[in-house]
């Protein structure tokens, strides 16, 4: 194949890594089966990568930092806290119809490393508890709200609604049951927080 940056030769190897997981899963992903996939040599892989460990760990950042781009921006849109919410929890729904095949290689990846006792999977949820706590620090500075409850726990409880709603929407597709369990867990998760007393009062307008 014509001679390619290496940046762009580690994306392409991403990219045909996620589709090798999906659809094949990943013990079929072995470093051949990628570099197939890319239609690359094994030597433009390791020109890439020092190992496939090494891509995994790029390929679940790659997609973190998707999901982030995909949430955060609604922790600061403007409304209640239950707003800011429920339109975090739809970017992450939209995020998930539009590529569902990513969502379901995280969800192998975590099982795989319980299974095998790699570390990947407690990196991967911390990573997810800290998107997860970042967002609920700028949803309630954005509306004047104080976690009654630790944000540390209620970062974990939002991970937790988001791998349910994850895996029941990957079985089901039901786009109209997603949606509304995305409204029912902003309205828990924003009753556990209360008016900050150091903040200028804000409308809470749940009418």
């Amino acid at each position: 194949m014509p001679r390619i940056a290496v940046e762009e030769r580690r994306q392409l190897l991403v990219a045909a890594a996620l589709r090798v997981v999906s659809e094949r899963g990943l013990e079929a992903a072995t470093t051949r089966a990628i570099v197939g996939e890319a239609g690359m040599s094994l030597a433009s892989f390791h020109y890439a990568f020092g190992s496939r460990d090494e891509l995994i760990d790029r390929l679940i950042d790659e997609v973190l930092v998707v999901e982030e781009a995909a949430i955060l921006p609604a922790a600061t849109a403007g409304g209640s806290l239950e707003d800011l919410i429920a339109a975090g929890l739809n970017g992450y729904l939209g995020h998930l119809r539009a590529d569902p095949a990513r969502e379901q290689v995280m969800l192998e990846l975590a099982l795989h490393a319980l299974r095998t006792g790699s570390p990947l999977a407690a990196r991967q949820y911390a990573q997810y508890t800290r998107i997860a706590l970042r967002s609920l620090q700028l949803a309630a500075r954005a509306t004047g709200r104080r976690w009654a409850t630790p944000p540390e726990t209620v970062a974990a409880l939002l991970v937790a609604l988001t791998d349910g709603l994850t895996l029941t929407w990957l079985v089901s597709r039901d786009d109209a049951t997603a949606e509304a369990v995305v409204a029912a867990a902003a309205r828990a998760v924003a009753a556990l927080a209360h008016p900050d007393p150091d903040e200028p009062a804000k409308d809470e307008d749940h009418d």
